[in-house]
This record gives C-alpha cells, structure tokens and sequence, in this order.
C-alpha cells in the first residue's frame, strides 16, 4: 500500500488539501500521537498508518490518502490535521483572538485597595507602602465606574482584588464595593463574579460570611512549601509562622462550598516538601475537596529544568488522584483561547491612588500608568494601553510556528517587553514537543486540570 502511494505521488504533484501548520507528532507506546494545536485534539495512529499519512504529507498529495485509507482521511480532517490549501490558518488563529479578547460582553475589573501586606515575602516583586490604601475619593470613583460599564449591555462583570494584601483594610475599602456592584450586577441583571488574591492569614468566620451572602467565588492563596519551609518565607514575626492559620483558613472556605486555589510556589528544591502538603491535606473531607484546586507554580527567580518539570506531572497526578483538581503553568498551555485578563479589551487594574494598569505581574509604578480614573469614573487611557492591544502577532517567528494557537507568544505583556524575535521556548523544538507531550500525558491519565 504504501509504495503504491510513493510511486502515485510521484505522478501527480498538486492537490487540494495540505498538511496543517499546527501539527505535532510524537511517538508514545507503541503508537504515534497526533496533536493540533488550533483543533486541540489528540489522536493515535499505528506506525503503518502513521506512515501512510507521512508518505503523502512529504509528497504534498493528502488527497491519495482517501483512496487507500478513507477513514484515516476523514479522520485527519476531522482534527484539522489536514486543511484545505486555500485555509489562511495563522487568520483563523487571530480571528479566534479578536473573538476572545476584544469581547464586550464580559467587564473585568481589578482592583487594588492597598500596597501594605501583613507578610513580607522574599521574592514578591511589589512594593510595599505602609500609607496606601484607598481614599474616600477613589473609592467614590471606583464605585462611579461600576455603575457606568453595568449600564452597558453586558452579561456578567467581575471583580478580582489584588495587592497588596486586599484584607488588611477589608472593612472600610473592600466590603463597601462589593456590597455596591453586587446590589447593582442584581438590579441589572448581570451575572456578578468576585475573586481575591490574598495570603489568607486574615480571614475570619464574619468575613465568610460576608463572601457567602454576596457571593464572592474564589480565592488564589498560596503555600511556600510544607510547614517548615512556608514559614521561614511567610511569618507574622520571627518566632510565629502562618501556615497552620492559612491552612484552616483554606479548610474553612472549601467547607463553606467557597472555590480555593491552593497554590504552591516550588523552586526545584522545594518540591520534595509537596508530599508534606499532601499529607496535611488529607484532612479536608472528600465532600469539601471539588472546591480546592493544586496549583504549581515555579518561583520566577527560580531555575527551570526537565527534572523538574518531570516531578511536577507526577505530584499532579497524586493530587489528582485524591480527587482534588490540579494545574500547572507546564500543562496548561492555552494562551489563545485562556489567554490572560491583561490581554483582554474590557479589563482593568485599578490602584488604590486612581492610577490605572492592565498588568498584575509588574509593578505598579506611575510611570507605567496605562491610563487614569477620572473624577467621573471614567478611565482615560493613554498610548501604552492602546499599543498593548495590538501588541500580538507581532512576532514573526511566532506566526510560522507549529504551537501559535496555544502560545502566542505569551501574553501581551510578553509581547510588549521583546524588543526583538523571541520565543518561549528559545526556540528549541523539542521543548515544544514536551509541551504538548505534557498536556497529552495529563488527558491520558486522567489528571483532572482545572
């Protein structure tokens, strides 16, 4: 059959269909993997079909394969492992983009009410600032601004309290907001949505109160490693640590049907501590554990390496198998279609002092200001917020590239900060192949990724 092919091709030089741009491939027990990375869909040929698809791909002759093997054609277009010649893919992958960060009907608002933080963490690259919280003003503004974006026909508005610490001042500048849009999103009709990044030392029975009436949704707090570790980096003074309190804290929410993400810092180092994480979260209830999901993530500082990556999928794969949901920057690759908040039109991160960025990973510095709330809650947005929207699919190594559907290069921030042609993974194509290898790996062992 297939030197039936080879000697067919060599006939006939022109088809109508072609080969994918955004085809991976790789070899894993016995069969050969096919991934696209725009179709995000996995399928497994045997070695002789493989090879019967790789005989005409080489050829440029996809359409031979549909008299020698009908379901293996209809199967590869299926997947978009194959398309048709005239299927502008890299514009099908921008469309897809435009569709996702450019929509209006969600609002996405993030707000900072304060720089000050209980804690004092060695590689948080915030500053601290004792004197900054949010001012009757501001928070006037901020309120005015709420009111302005759910008189527009939107479906759902979210707000994500950042810092800074977002409790430390949870009474006077927190609660009053959420009290507001969650009386306003009701009125109006539109879904209301409330997340905080916090070092969850602070919470209490009233405040869980509060985040169940008004339906808060979400947490992102974080561990330093087991309890040894942890408290060496996050302590409310030398001789008290905090990660017995944050860790009940969590307990309480997840009780409390209140959505946790529990994430850990590694650093290479550090990831043999996990399994006392582990251990310790053996005594949440199975009935509590579908509201806490494990999320790894590597120190930025930190050295980044195979093994490492290695030991992270298997201590996913333990979590997971323990019925909590896991994820991982290794495994969840999918900046298009999960692409970050910053990238999106309709978002915007507000600081105690009025000062308004997109960007929570960076500093909030004046002088990086994207724009400015106004005394009519309005925000006047300067040039660096407008060259951000049309930062992406600059690259051009990027738009040749076998990943872009997933990657993109990174986020806009990414994108931005790359004076020159980059990659993400320097690029180094087997790296890219680990990518994909990794998110197959989680499907095929039924890593729950959250």
């Amino acid at each position: 059959m297939l030197d039936a092919l080879k000697n067919r091709v060599k006939v006939k030089k022109k088809n109508g269909m072609k080969n994918s741009q955004f085809n991976t491939s790789f070899f894993y027990n016995g069969k050969f993997v096919l991934y696209n990375s725009l179709n995000n869909n996995f399928i497994l040929l045997e070695p002789i079909v493989y090879e019967l698809y790789q005989a005409a791909a080489k050829e440029n002759q996809i359409d031979e394969i549909s008299k020698y093997h009908e379901e293996l054609y209809d199967i590869l277009l299926e997947n978009e492992i194959i398309v048709k010649d005239e299927v502008d893919e890299v514009k099908k992958v921008i469309d897809l983009r435009q569709k996702i960060d450019m929509n209006e009907d969600h609002y996405h608002l993030t707000i900072n009410p304060t720089m000050n933080c209980n804690f004092k963490c060695w590689y948080c690259y915030e500053s601290h600032i004792k004197s900054s919280k949010l001012d009757n003003v501001n928070l006037m503004r901020i309120t005015s601004l709420i009111h302005k974006e759910t008189e527009k026909p939107i479906k759902s508005f979210t707000i994500s309290w950042f810092g800074g610490e977002p409790l430390l001042y949870y009474a006077q500048n927190v609660l009053p907001i959420i009290k507001f849009t969650h009386e306003r999103c009701k009125e109006k009709e539109i879904q209301f949505l409330c997340t905080f990044t916090t070092n969850g030392y602070l919470i209490d029975d009233e405040m869980i109160e509060d985040f169940k009436k008004y339906e808060v949704n979400g947490f992102q707090i974080t561990l330093d490693g087991n309890e040894e570790e942890h408290n060496k980096v996050r302590y409310v003074h030398k001789n008290k640590g905090s990660y017995r309190e944050i860790l009940e804290n969590v307990f309480k929410l997840c009780r409390n049907n209140i959505i946790v993400s529990l994430r850990i810092n590694y650093t290479q180092e550090k990831l043999a501590t996990v399994h006392d994480i582990y251990n310790d979260l053996q005594h949440l209830e199975a009935s509590a554990r579908a509201y806490l999901k494990v999320d790894f993530q590597r120190v930025w500082q930190a050295e980044d390496s195979k093994e490492s990556r290695e030991e992270v999928l298997g201590l996913m794969n333990k979590f997971s198998n323990d019925g909590f949901k896991v994820s991982a920057v290794i495994s969840n690759v999918d900046y298009v279609r999960n692409s970050c908040y910053a990238d999106k039109k309709n978002h915007a991160t507000i600081n105690y002092d009025g000062n308004v960025f997109k960007c929570t990973a960076r500093d909030f510095d004046a002088k990086n200001r994207e724009g400015l709330l106004n005394t009519n809650g309005e925000i006047e947005w300067n040039e660096k917020y407008y060259h951000r929207l049309d930062a992406k699919f600059k690259n051009k190594p990027c738009l040749s590239c076998r990943l872009l559907p997933i990657c993109n290069g990174g986020c806009s921030q990414q994108a931005l900060e790359h004076a020159k042609e980059y990659c993400m993974y320097d690029f180094d194509e087997d790296r890219k192949t680990e990518v994909v290898k990794n998110k197959f790996l989680l499907m095929l062992n039924n890593i729950t990724v959250a």
